[in-house]
């Protein structure tokens, strides 16, 4: 049986090429994700384990909000070093900066980070690899001078001796003229990242308040191991050791770790979603590509049932047919999901701030591809050929094919009962808020694909057939042909169509997620801003707190708000809102008041949110003691309760508090909100705003409509991975049919002959192939759109409780999906219909 297997492999050369086509497609989407997500986890963690290299032990102040560590602790370390047992002592002074580019504007990050450090010379560097100047470059030794890492630099179009401006995110009002005097290699690093490097004394005087320091590392002497020199220094430390975090270097890299922890469980579960998504569409590929090569076979395993086979020589011999083919498709699919893999990390890098780094295949990899290779496939072959074998020789030599005619009732009943249950859960989970309720959600969206999966054949034949009679009316006989094909096997028609309603569904979701996150953008700006003007800063980073002063003597200015960041701690926990600083928020804002006469903001008081007031229990009247970063403790009264808007969430305080909460060094605006006088010219303004803050460099001047369009662009580019995914596979899905479509001409070879034979040209079996592509892709997509919607719908009512708003339906997106997925259909179609236009009259009917 082994031989007659082996020939009929070389006997059907295009059916060989059809079914390694389904499993290579199968596979190498499977690969692929995996592939991806092991590249971007490898990359963060290459990330991290890089940090702190040679440190032994490192001190930081215990509160983040803490200026520092105080410069006469490191005096006294330095003094102590030889009885502690510590070789060397560094300190680093950091903080956001904007690097302009070679043609003097910011250099974009697309989202990654933009810091500036304290350059560490190669004779002081804890790890000799620490200070990484490629040749030709120097370390900065003055002001004037920068050393900027090599990525960033290349981006920049920036070089060894190339003049440019920094800005300092914190308090610079303007930029600093800088020479780049050393391109630094960095380990590793996310995607635009930057960071541009200082000289000791400028780092400390640029990031600090000139009495601490960022923190302070040090490496340890031969004999002394990281945990005993952190025990020395923390019993050095004495009474003020709680003052301080005291950690060994390998503690630092796990704290790093945890930190981005919550956001690397989520990034890398939505990836392994997606394989998961690759193994289910490849699975459906394969089984749907053996259920039509066996039922194509049924004579051809009838014969050999009729010479003396029994049904478990012919159950084997698929079995090894399929263990052949799933071996050489599952190792092409390896290789090609790696390719895929290595194209998706490129585009996402480049677009995203996803990390770089090196492509990490991994054994999970491997395993995937012969999981889905030979595993999958010899399943998705027996089951067929089981069901194949158990038919008499004599009936199935009657019958071309039988798969198909068995009775969809019991699935159905099931499906339908699945639905039910799946809708329920749907809907109950939207009718609350929080992230138990969105579990419900999924679990609901995890029930209704498995329900389309069992209803979609009963579903399939009234749909198409009612499509079919549209669509096929203005094409006569040929539309009735096409349509009578589409239904005649709805388990095929059904299964075809799977892997464009899961892609679809997907699409669906995440389409309604990203239009109503910028709906509710809209909402904010358009109900609760009243200002012209929009000022922010570029990469969404802060803005100098001298923006505010400099346009208010613009001309055509009547009223300018900045808004600066508060970050303090009440009752021990630590809190983040804004100040108001300028003219009244009533002017450039919607102040509706829900609790309290006036909407004026008191110099030493507070206006908090009615979404703020429910959350913390806060209310009017309250008094709540703040503690700045620097210990000093701060009585601040509520005023009112305002309704939400999303512009002035959580609260706003005085001028008063904000002088004393926030000290001088660390204060910076988040955004500077102009209203125009009565009367003037509102683009002669805008230019006058440019000229005034065309020296900060970090300056966006935009009125309301590009102020929603800049975070709409940042909604699609951090939604830019989850569509690169969906693209892939939707392309799989797209392959997918044009492989079922080929193997359904092979198939009806005969029949195609026949109808050949009576008068049919050409050029109408390329229709009636095209017409049957793109009913069952509508249907696909239909069934993916009504799905994904539901559930987007339901995701976006759970999230109401995290300043989400109302659902919005994205209603062209749908329109374009439903068009282009006919679009897809015909281009599905076009070689399998080309090669059934081909088939010659006489040599079909006379195949057997």
């Amino acid at each position: 049986m082994r031989r007659v297997s082996l020939r009929n492999l070389r006997a059907h050369k295009l059916r060989l090429f059809l079914t390694l086509f389904s499993i290579v497609l199968g596979t190498s989407f499977v690969v692929g994700s995996i592939v991806f997500t092991n590249s971007v986890s490898k990359a963060f963690t290459d990330i991290f384990d890089s940090a702190a290299q040679g440190v032994a032990v490192e001190v930081t102040p215990a509160d983040r909000q803490s200026p520092g560590v105080p410069l006469w602790v490191v005096d006294q370390l330095r003094d102590q070093r030889t009885a502690l047992g510590i070789d060397k002592l560094v300190v680093n002074n950091s903080g956001l900066v904007t690097v302009a580019d070679s043609d003097g504007k910011a250099i974009q990050t697309g989202g990654a980070p933009s810091v500036g450090t304290t350059y560490i010379p190669e004779n002081e560097a804890l790890d000799p690899d620490e200070s990484r100047i490629l040749p030709g470059g120097r370390g900065p030794a003055d002001a004037g001078e920068i050393a900027l890492n090599a990525s960033a630099a290349e981006e920049a179009g920036l070089k060894v001796g190339s003049k440019t401006k920094v800005v300092i995110g914190q308090g610079s009002s303007t930029p600093l003229d800088v020479t780049v005097v050393g391109l630094i290699d960095l380990p590793a690093s996310t995607g635009g990242y930057v960071n541009a490097q200082f000289d000791a004394a400028t780092a400390l005087g640029l990031f600090t308040d000139g009495r601490h320091v960022g923190l302070v590392d040090m490496s340890a002497v031969d004999g002394v191991s990281p945990k005993q020199l952190q025990e020395r220094v923390r019993t050095f430390l004495g009474s003020d050791a709680d003052l301080y975090e005291v950690r060994t270097g390998d503690q630092v890299r796990e704290d790093q770790k945890a930190q981005v922890n919550e956001f690397l469980q989520i990034f890398q579960y939505i990836l392994l979603a997606f394989a998961a998504i690759g193994l289910v569409v490849g699975t459906f590929i394969i089984y749907n590509t053996f259920s039509m090569i066996v039922a194509q076979r049924n004579r051809e395993f009838a014969l050999l049932r009729a010479v003396g086979a029994s049904q478990r020589q012919v159950s084997r011999s698929v079995l090894f047919e399929a263990f052949v083919v799933g071996v050489l498709g599952g190792a092409l699919g390896l290789a090609i999901g790696i390719g895929l893999a290595a194209a998706l990390k490129a585009f996402t890098s480049a677009s995203s701030g996803l990390p770089e780094g090196e492509l990490t295949i991994g054994v999970g990899a491997v395993l995937a591809g012969i999981l889905v290779g030979v595993v999958v496939t010899m399943i998705s072959a027996w089951v067929p050929a089981a069901r194949a074998a158990r038919v008499p020789p004599v009936e199935a030599m009657r019958a071309s094919a039988a798969e198909g005619s068995a009775s969809l009732r019991n699935r159905t009943l099931i499906g339908a009962v699945i639905g039910l249950a799946s809708i329920v859960a749907i809907v109950v989970g939207a009718m609350d808020e929080g992230s138990g309720p969105a579990l419900t959600v999924g679990a609901g969206a995890a029930g209704l694909v498995l329900a389309a999966v069992l209803v979609g054949p009963a579903f399939a034949r009234p749909f198409v057939g009612v499509l079919g009679r549209v669509v096929g009316a203005p094409f006569g006989t040929i539309g009735r042909l096409a349509r009578t094909n589409a239904v005649r096997n709805p388990r095929r028609s059904a299964a075809t169509a799977f892997a464009l309603t899961l892609g679809l569904m997907l699409v669906a979701i995440i389409g309604t997620l990203g239009q109503s996150f910028k709906g509710t953008v809209d909402e904010a700006v358009d109900s609760g801003i009243t200002a012209d003007y929009i000022l922010s800063g570029t990469n969404q980073g802060p803005l100098p707190p001298t923006v505010g002063p400099s346009v208010e003597k613009v001309p055509g200015v009547g009223e300018v708000v900045s808004f600066g960041v508060v970050q303090a701690k009440v009752d021990d926990q630590p809190v983040q809102g804004f100040s108001a600083l300028g003219g009244p928020l009533s002017d450039v804002t919607v102040m509706d008041m829900e609790d309290g006469a006036s909407s004026t903001l008191p110099a030493d008081g507070m206006l908090i949110s009615h979404r703020t007031a429910m959350t913390k229990g806060w209310e009017r009247g309250q008094v709540l003691n703040f503690t700045s970063p620097i210990g000093e403790q701060v009585q601040v009264p509520i005023a009112g309760v305002y309704a939400d808007n999303e512009a002035l969430q959580p609260w706003v305080v005085g001028p008063a508090v904000y002088d004393r909460l926030v000290p001088p060094p660390a204060r910076f605006d988040i955004t500077v909100f102009v209203k125009a006088e009565a009367g003037a010219d509102l683009e002669t303004l805008r230019t006058g705003l440019e000229d005034a803050t065309a020296g900060y460099l970090t300056v966006q001047v935009k009125d309301r409509d590009q102020f929603k369009g800049q975070i709409s662009a940042q909604i699609d580019q951090m939604l830019g991975t989850l569509y690169a995914m969906l693209g892939l596979a939707l392309l799989i899905a797209v392959l997918g049919i044009i492989n079922t479509l080929a193997l359904s001409v092979v198939e009806r070879k005969r029949e195609i002959g026949m109808l050949r034979a009576i008068g049919m040209v050409r050029g109408q079996v390329r229709r009636s192939i095209y017409l049957e592509s793109v009913l069952i892709s509508i249907f696909g997509a239909v069934v993916g759109v009504i799905l994904g919607t539901l559930i987007g719908v339901a995701l976006v009512r759970t999230l109401a409780a995290w300043g989400l708003g109302a659902p919005v339906i994205p209603w062209s997106l749908i329109v374009i999906t439903l068009v282009a997925s006919a679009v897809v259909g015909v281009l599905a179609a076009l070689w399998p219909a080309v090669r059934a236009a081909r088939t010659g009259p006489l040599e079909a009917i006379a195949d057997l």
